[in-house]
């Protein structure tokens, strides 16, 4: 039985066999190699080293300890704009990113990455863990300038123990705990790079602690019954399991950072490493967090403040805190600059280099940072933020933001009326008007490049009964097909004309077994009939920590639909079941393209 598994078919950007390969091959090997590591849902006061002693994260404050961290650094109140902004030095909303899920979380294919930079550059580029701005090729990662990539390309993912991924769009099956499984995979990748000789590029986007709350028991077992003595500004709203939870995948965290850390030990790369550590939001729930106000979703210091550790020993002095605030914007001109490969990108950034304060001096550069999400605008200069409801706080003296000093004295009024004018410049001009309300990006199906498209229920539309397994689209699938007027259908574009093999995950009852399926693309159809039942529990329960908000998954099982002939061109595709003889015709989770 094929349980999530795909076929191994044409990939124009490489393939792995066991470990990564390295594709391209031009470059000296004088450039440092870099690591970022990016977790998803921590937030600053989640590690030891910023005063947390409900935990310990020895391995990440190690960085801290040998390199740089800066003392303000920013990111966004969620995943998809933070890792957007990251990716290209430029706010998310340029980049057309203004949803979590279901085609907002696309970064646009007009826009340049730190991976198209590097690889340009000559490195060898991958990526291990959460994608999250965009599925289909083009805007799968191996589109946007990583080599490789393994790992799934959803905001969130519903089972962190053995899970379906995606080896550069392969499906695949996980192997352990995802954490660890990344890492080892980019172990993996950093040993056969340096064997080769060739500079190469990491990027580590860690899927925790976002929910659900599921950590292996080595480090659950230390938290079961912990009391914490650092407690949220608001003790009343802690959670006690999803903070105990989140508390251990932290430590698990840390653990693999230390993991990677002892690799370039044993592999003497160390001091020709930079390693980057920073988080993409707030904390995602009410935990200690230094006295600060909001927590993930929010403009607030708490929901956008995060770490920025970064490490080059020998080239950034040890334990030097960078007083110059900063942010996601900044890493792509930042670390091309200290690796001294040109930047890309045709457009403008946002950010700018902050090398020269990272190696040591001390120098303040006038700037102002815009956080926005949902049509909320905050702005951050040196020493103070502006809420998005033009409230104005000094940091300095008010890091809880419980004063608002936009009338104190004519000094704090001109500082409120530089900061008011720069929200609603950002406002007027940076945000498109029609910002997340007209999106008229289809979904890429097909491509000369690379083999594979899925197509899953979280990109879908759904006509009739038919129904979400969860209200957070991401990793969910449908139910209720009862009815022959119920349908699926999604807005693409077909790139590459030619025969497709399609495959369909699906579970089944017993009772159920016999529905004729129906695939149309534009004038294409292809009609099949489920034959094999398959009727799967719900997994995720049993191994979550606390109570989760998104779906529980299921083990789906591939059949194939055959092969269809597509023509190129913006078309409608829909999945229907025209007839069924039980009760319900089956539940739906991926429609997997493969080009022949």
């Amino acid at each position: 039985m094929n349980v999530f598994m795909g076929n191994m078919g044409r990939v124009g950007i490489g393939v792995l066999v066991g470990v990564f390969v390295c594709v391209n091959t031009s470059q000296a090997t004088d450039n440092p190699n870099v690591i970022v590591v990016l977790t998803d849902d921590q937030g600053w006061g989640d590690l030891s080293l910023n005063g947390n002693t409900n935990l310990s994260t020895p391995n990440i404050d190690r960085l801290a300890k040998d390199g740089a961290s800066f003392d303000r650094f920013y990111v966004c109140p969620v995943c998809s704009p933070t890792r957007a902004e990251f990716l290209t030095g430029r706010y998310h909303v340029r980049g057309g990113v203004y949803s979590t899920s279901a085609g907002g979380e696309r970064l646009n294919l007009d826009e340049m990455t730190i991976a198209d930079t590097f690889q340009a550059g000559g490195y060898a580029t991958a990526a291990f863990g959460k994608w999250h701005n965009g599925m289909q090729y083009p805007y799968h990662p191996c589109g946007r300038g990583f080599d490789q990539f393994y790992g799934f390309c959803s905001g969130h993912w519903g089972n962190y123990f053995s899970p379906p991924l995606e080896q550069n769009g392969k499906l695949v099956q996980g192997d352990g705990f995802v954490i660890d499984d990344f890492t080892n995979k980019a172990i993996d990748f950093i040993e056969a790079n340096h064997k080769a000789g060739k500079p190469f590029f990491a990027y580590l986007p860690y899927n925790t602690p976002h929910s659900p709350m599921q950590v292996p028991d080595r480090f659950w077992n230390k938290f079961k019954d912990f009391q914490p003595t650092m407690r949220h500004r608001e003790p009343k709203k802690e959670k006690l399991n999803h903070l105990r939870a989140a508390l251990a995948m932290c430590e698990n965290i840390d653990w693999n950072v230390g993991r990677l850390l002892s690799k370039l030990d044993e592999l003497k790369i160390a001091d020709n490493t930079i390693v980057v550590y920073f988080c993409d939001n707030g904390p995602n729930g009410s935990r200690w967090n230094g006295d600060m106000k909001g927590r993930k979703g929010s403009t607030d210091e708490g929901g956008v403040r995060s770490p920025l550790l970064i490490r080059w020993p020998g080239k950034v002095p040890a334990g030097r805190v960078v007083k110059q605030i900063g942010g996601a914007i900044d890493l792509l001109p930042t670390l091309a600059d200290l690796a001294e490969v040109s930047v890309v990108s045709k457009k403008k950034l946002d950010g700018f280099s902050l090398k020269k304060q990272i190696l040591g001096d001390d120098e303040i550069t006038k700037r102002i940072i815009f956080s926005h999400w949902r049509g909320k605008v905050s702005v951050r200069n040196q020493h103070f933020r502006l809420g998005n409801k033009e409230q104005l706080f000094d940091l300095r003296s008010d890091p809880g933001q419980r004063t608002n000093v936009a009338t104190k004295d004519d000094t704090h009024v001109a500082i409120h009326r530089e900061l008011s004018q720069a929200a609603r410049m950002f406002r007027e001009e940076i945000i498109p008007s029609d910002f997340g309300k007209n999106d008229n990006r289809t979904f890429p199906l097909g491509s000369d490049e690379f083999a594979f498209t899925q197509i899953p229920a979280r990109d879908a539309t759904a006509h009739g009964g038919l129904k979400r397994s969860n209200r957070f689209p991401n990793c969910t699938y449908f139910t209720n097909w009862t009815s022959t007027d119920d349908k699926l259908t999604w807005d693409v574009e077909v790139m590459a004309a030619g025969e497709y093999d399609v495959q369909m995950y699906y579970t089944c009852a017993a009772g159920d077994v016999g529905s004729t399926v129906e695939l149309t693309c534009g004038d294409a159809r292809m009609i099949s009939k489920v034959t094999v039942a398959h009727d799967p529990p719900e997994r995720g329960a049993a191994e979550d920590r606390d109570v989760r908000m998104e779906s529980y998954v299921k083990d789906f099982r591939s059949m194939s639909l055959g092969t269809i002939k597509l023509k190129p061109g913006k078309q409608t595709l829909t999945l229907q079941a025209t007839d069924i003889p039980g009760k319900s015709a089956f539940e739906f989770r991926l429609l997997m393209f493969t080009r022949k």
